[in-house]
């Protein structure tokens, strides 16, 4: 199968590109279009590695290549610094929504952590507010056009900070203004959900869903945490859950699995997994398996019957997109038309949306596969 430049590839004679998909695990600092960049540092005369987009798309996929999540998160420095005013939050709010139509999605949950775009003097809830005028720019862009689409706000907290309850607060008081859910991002290792207890408590008094990132840059301990401290109903990226099996034998294209008891828990829950292959490979979330997309556990995972998901993470870092990801999968382990319907659909019965319009989504999906 071949990919184009665009990332996208015809399988079964149909575009990737055209199919309905769900993104769930979509950082909004990490996908800043190049160019974007370029010109809003201009504006607040910020210097930036290279003035060509082409040339700073390349900056940012060599920089993150580091096979280390610390060193991949300092390129987040760069799209922050030009994140910190509200025309600057609305623009790439829009542009974001406009990349995901373009994209084939047609539901998006769009996180970022509002504690870092205060440096310019906006509030937590002017920071949420522009995010949101942005947003709905895009989606008014978009039903112009007759593209729906539907984006909701993943309202995070940074982990190594202290500031987690007044996250989920903020999350919570923006529930009906466009907040769906909560996450805590940054640094993993050492930086255990344990910590925010406070804030998951208060989010699991509110009724109000949460993701976390967990099993990326830790092991099991990180996702044990994510799911008892911080309720999680999604594990974000949550790859290294392989760690919990054992892989006993293996006799053609049969092999038998021994479960720990974590991995079992998630699978038998169906707790969905928000796995990132090409981010994975890059933060070496994968080191314990290898160094290429063949050795990703996706596949593993997948035909175990985890609730597999495929997201981007960062489309500005990876230099990726929901079709190039899925036309990779498709590429590398012989995937057809079905199986990414099965992951499109394991992403909208796990998207914070009420029940009556997760099953609204599911049937976006199948008519559009169907098509």
């Amino acid at each position: 199968m071949a990919i184009d430049q665009h990332g996208d590839a015809a399988l079964q004679g149909v575009s990737i590109r055209s199919l309905p998909k769900v993104s769930l695990h979509d950082h909004l600092d990490g996908g800043v279009r190049p160019q974007t960049i370029i010109e809003l540092a201009d504006e607040i005369d910020l210097d930036v590695p290279e003035e060509d987009a082409d040339d700073l798309a390349d900056w940012f996929a060599e920089k993150s290549d580091s096979g280390s999540l610390v060193e991949y998160l300092k390129t987040f420095d760069l799209t922050t610094a030009v994140m910190q005013t509200r025309e600057g939050l609305t623009r790439v709010a829009r542009e974001f929504v406009e990349d995901l139509v373009a994209d084939g999605v047609v539901y998006g949950e769009v996180r970022w952590a509002p504690e870092q775009h205060l440096a310019r003097g906006l509030s937590l809830e002017e920071a949420v507010e522009a995010v949101q005028e942005g947003i709905e720019q895009g989606e008014d862009a978009a039903d112009r056009r007759d593209r729906d689409i539907r984006v909701g706000q993943l309202i995070t907290a940074m982990r190594h900070t202290d500031r987690s309850l007044e996250i989920a607060k903020l999350a919570v008081a923006y529930r009906d203004r466009g907040a769906v859910g909560f996450d805590i991002a940054g640094p993993e290792d050492g930086f255990p959900p344990s910590k925010h207890r406070a804030a998951f408590d208060y989010l699991a008094s509110e009724f109000f869903p949460a993701t976390v990132h967990a099993g990326e840059a830790a092991g099991l301990d990180s996702i044990r945490g994510a799911l008892i401290d911080g309720r999680a109903l999604r594990l974000g990226h949550g790859v290294r859950l392989a760690e919990d099996l054992e892989v006993v034998s293996r006799s053609g294209e049969e092999v038998l699995v021994e479960f720990g008891d974590l991995a079992r828990w998630v699978r038998d829950r169906e707790i969905p997994l928000e796995l990132s292959p090409s981010s994975n490979l890059q933060t070496g979330a994968i080191a314990a398996w290898g160094t290429t997309l063949e050795d990703h556990p996706f596949d593993l995972l997948y035909q175990l019957g985890f609730s597999v998901t495929v997201n981007v993470d960062n489309r500005t870092m990876s230099r990726t997109s929901l079709t190039r990801e899925l036309a990779l999968l498709a590429e590398t382990f012989d995937y057809d038309l079905d199986d990414l319907e099965v992951f499109q659909l394991n992403a909208a019965a796990g998207a914070f949306l009420p029940v009556e319009e997760r099953e609204e989504l599911i049937a976006i999906i199948g008519d559009g596969f169907d098509r």
